[in-house]
């Protein structure tokens, strides 16, 4: 089982959980994993396509995925998952 950290934006889907476990042998299998025990979280995670959207950050064990396989990126039993929404914004300094 990988182990999932799930954000506050997500946890609607969960229960209230901030973490969570799934079988899997990728990123990808585990995100299908994931929506299957619960409904709707691929959806705010991946585009129509499938792709992880872009404003979402996954890291696997502190390692951002897109600098591995991406959604291919594999995982064993005992891997730390942690999908992080991107934050935007910021203030202007004024003078």
């Amino acid at each position: 089982m990988v182990k999932v950290r799930i954000p506050t934006p997500l946890r609607t889907l969960t229960g209230g959980k901030s973490e969570v476990e799934a079988p899997a042998s990728d990123i990808q299998a585990l995100i299908e994993s994931l929506n299957g025990q619960f409904p709707g979280l691929k959806d705010r995670v991946c585009d129509d396509k499938g792709e992880i959207r872009r404003f979402v950050n996954i890291y696997l064990n502190e390692e951002d995925i897109r600098f591995l396989k991406g959604k291919h990126t594999p995982v064993k039993d005992g891997d730390e998952v942690s999908i992080v929404p991107a934050i935007a914004g910021g203030c202007e300094q004024g003078a």
